[in-house]
């Protein structure tokens, strides 16, 4: 009996984690409810990039932060990882790449969707 509770509380904590490791909420905007990540902010994804691969780099990952992910991130569900050209990670959901907007100064903000047509708010 003791077996098990330790590994029900094991596998408590490991799920507890992976799901920390995705720091993702909703949040609702004038655009209903969006995907939003650090401090609230809207997430965006890119027509341009393709499934599993960002092409959003120099200037656009200027204007377009990528929502980078830690070293040891896993994915998680709808949530995967990208890796960028440098090698570093990125966060995806459902395959595209994650991104903020420069011009979202708080949580709800949702300037970025539709600009220059390839730009939309990322749905939970």
């Amino acid at each position: 009996m003791k077996k098990l509770i330790l590994v029900t509380a094991a596998f408590a904590a490991l799920s507890t984690a992976a799901f920390a490791a995705t720091p993702f909420k909703t949040v609702k905007t004038d655009k209903g409810g969006v995907l939003a990540g650090e401090k609230g902010m809207t997430l965006y994804t890119f027509k341009n990039d393709k499934a599993g691969m960002s092409n959003c780099y120099d200037k656009c990952a200027q204007n377009w932060p990528p929502v980078m992910a830690a070293s040891d991130a896993t994915a998680d569900g709808a949530y995967s990882l990208v890796t960028r050209k440098d090698g570093t990670k990125q966060w995806a959901k459902d395959g595209m790449p994650l991104y903020y907007w420069v011009k979202d100064t708080k949580e709800g903000d949702t300037t970025g969707d539709g600009v220059n047509g390839v730009w939309d708010v990322a749905k939970p």
